[in-house]
């Protein structure tokens, strides 16, 4: 069956296969130095361009490290420190595609109709918990605060 042509014998591929087949030769391309041609023809250039992006993703990383019991966008920042030692390091090229596929696998599971209907229960049970326990607090001590409660 022709399926996208009057012409005999062309078959139409399907746009997903050839999506896929392209983000897989981007993917390999991209491993690799993306340091620009002139700095990777001079070795100490190179080596000091590598050291560079290295320290700056380093205080990048170490930033979000601080931030994650500050306030502040911890993971955000430590993936962006990433991301710069992405554009230098094949480890971190390979971590970061690693860490893209597994956010990817975790979003394609939380949209599941059956797990959207579990965390929906799980946190109705624990709103209604906190719901009771406040409940019980105002029931016991009113509207007093916790510092203000003589011994009873």
């Amino acid at each position: 069956m022709n399926t996208g042509s009057d012409e005999p014998g062309e078959v139409a591929v399907a746009a997903n296969d050839a999506r896929s087949d392209r983000a897989a030769e981007q993917q390999e391309q991209a491993l690799g130095s993306r340091a620009p041609a002139f700095i990777k023809a001079r070795r100490i250039l190179h080596l000091s361009w590598q050291v560079g992006i290295f320290v700056v993703g380093l205080a990048v990383v170490v930033a979000g490290i601080i931030m994650l019991p500050l306030p502040g966008p911890g993971w955000v920042v430590i993936f962006g420190g990433m991301a710069i030692w992405a554009t230098e390091f094949v480890w971190a090229q390979l971590v970061l595609r690693w860490t893209k596929r597994k956010v990817t696998e975790a979003a394609q599971r939380a949209l599941d109709p059956k797990v959207r209907r579990r965390n929906i229960i799980l946190t109705s049970i624990g709103l209604v918990l906190i719901a009771a326990i406040m409940g019980f607090y105002v029931w016991k001590f009113g509207l007093v605060m916790p510092w203000k409660i003589k011994d009873q």
